[in-house]
């Protein structure tokens, strides 16, 4: 087992699926419900996220390849994407801007604006396409970034159930500076992302 790249890819779902980011979303959208749907908002949300990526994971490269996009240009638009999407990060837009109206129905909120585009937002999807390109042909190592996502996901789960306690720790200001600091990482990374593309599109020497 690489523990290098699983590191790397933990790192980099972290930075994207920003769990501490979707704090703040959670709760904002779950001021209306009791503990209990509070709870089980947060379940499903996760159980939903899980199955979008699972699914991109599995089947992108297949969607790439009925659509003839070849992955360098997957990841370099993907690489672009990730890179405005740090930005709005390091802006402090990036997931309060998704908040919905106010929803009194856990299972709605948990799909929209929590699962998506909250948690499996645009640039985690991208990641589970990217991240699975040279592992698609490797089932213990596919399995691996899969786990990686779960886990991810069950920490994201962990801090939405202790919402209120963390926010009470660290503040809603503790978590707006964290999600700059993440969205810094993700903007490195996504540059790193576009320039590996074209360095393999060029066959230049790995960076």
């Amino acid at each position: 087992m690489n523990w290098s790249e699983r590191v790397q890819e933990f790192v980099t779902l972290w930075v994207v699926i920003d769990p501490l980011g979707t704090l703040p979303v959670f709760l904002a959208v779950t001021t209306g419900l009791d503990a209990a749907d509070r709870s089980q908002a947060a379940v499903l949300s996760i159980i939903v996220s899980f199955g979008v990526l699972t699914f991109f994971s599995l089947a992108g490269h297949w969607l790439l390849k009925t659509m003839e996009i070849s992955i360098e240009s997957f990841q370099i638009a993907g690489g672009i994407v990730l890179f405005l999407f740090a930005l709005t990060m390091i802006n402090g837009t990036s997931h309060a801007d998704t908040v919905a109206p106010a929803e009194t129905n856990p299972v709605e909120i948990a799909i929209h604006p929590l699962a998506i585009p909250s948690i499996a937002s645009p640039g985690a999807m991208l990641a589970a396409v990217v991240l699975t390109d040279n592992a698609r042909h490797d089932v213990p190592d596919l399995m691996m970034t899969i786990a990686t996502f779960g886990l991810v996901l069950l920490a994201t789960l962990a801090i939405m159930l202790a919402g209120s306690r963390l926010v009470h720790v660290i503040g809603r200001g503790g978590t707006s500076i964290i999600s700059r600091v993440m969205g810094m990482i993700l903007a490195a990374l996504a540059v790193d992302l576009v320039l590996s593309a074209t360095a393999q599109w060029l066959h230049l020497p790995p960076i």
